[in-house]
């Protein structure tokens, strides 16, 4: 498989959320904080931007800034779902050849994180790339809520996943590294993985990314600095608050 050349950006998101009501309308230094997500997707310059919205509202509300929304399904049950109906919509002739998945509550995400995430794809064996950083606080260690990514990078920045797990793995001295929700997909991997079956390991881990591994497809790890903060409680939106306040 070649490079891919004509990549573009696309933000899942929807209204649902228990802990935060609303959560993509969430005011975050005068916008919604969909909209300060599409401008850090934006700022990272792979491609166009896309959001992939489960309500008219959320549509109403990146239009109005000038970006560039596509109404999908309240009732997919993946973001990847979302990604991939939206650019049904968006691109029905395949223009685009990779896709870049970036979550809707992380409107600290740095762009340069973003770029990093669709660089593996230069492996022409890499069907799916997605980040990861090194923990650092023992407590993320046995943390079911943290995610880890099982790979070897030795003294590399980019590795092949092996596993992705919620418990303390890999065992004995090293690293463990935290997993980070952000996907590049080619094209043609994304068409299969979302027409794939929920496989077992999924299923029992509740990790969505495993269908793939258990379908033999091959997922990069790029290495980041830093987790970047994902806003899903009223205290994790005033520290967004804070820190683009701060930037400003």
């Amino acid at each position: 498989m070649s490079t891919p050349r004509n990549p573009v950006v696309v933000i899942p998101a929807r209204m649902a959320s228990t802990r935060l009501p609303n959560k993509p309308l969430a005011d975050i230094c005068g916008d919604p904080m969909i909209v300060q997500v599409w401008r850090r997707a934006t700022e990272a310059g792979i491609g166009p931007v896309l959001v992939a919205c489960a309500e008219q509202e959320i549509a109403d509300a990146v239009t109005a800034a000038g970006g560039t929304a596509v109404l999908t399904d309240p009732d997919l049950p993946s973001g990847s779902d979302r990604v991939h109906q939206a650019l049904q919509t968006f691109d029905p002739d395949g223009k685009f050849d990779a896709v870049v998945n970036v979550q809707g509550d992380l409107p600290t995400i740095e762009a340069a994180d973003i770029r990093a995430v669709f660089d593996p794809l230069n492996d022409p064996n890499v069907d799916i790339a997605t980040l990861a950083a090194e923990i650092k606080r023992d407590e993320e260690r046995t943390n079911p809520n943290v995610v880890k990514a099982v790979a070897a990078f030795g003294n590399g920045r980019v590795a092949r996943a092996l596993y992705f797990t919620r418990a303390t793995a890999p065992y004995g001295d090293g690293p463990l590294y935290h997993h980070i929700g952000l996907y590049t997909y080619r094209r043609e991997a994304l068409d299969r993985f979302v027409a794939l079956p929920p496989a077992e390991l999924e299923q029992r881990e509740k990790l969505e990314q495993l269908r793939a591994l258990e379908n033999g497809m091959v997922i990069a790890v790029a290495l980041v600095d830093g987790v970047p903060l994902g806003v899903d409680t009223p205290e994790d939106l005033e520290r967004a608050r804070q820190v683009l306040g701060g930037q400003g």
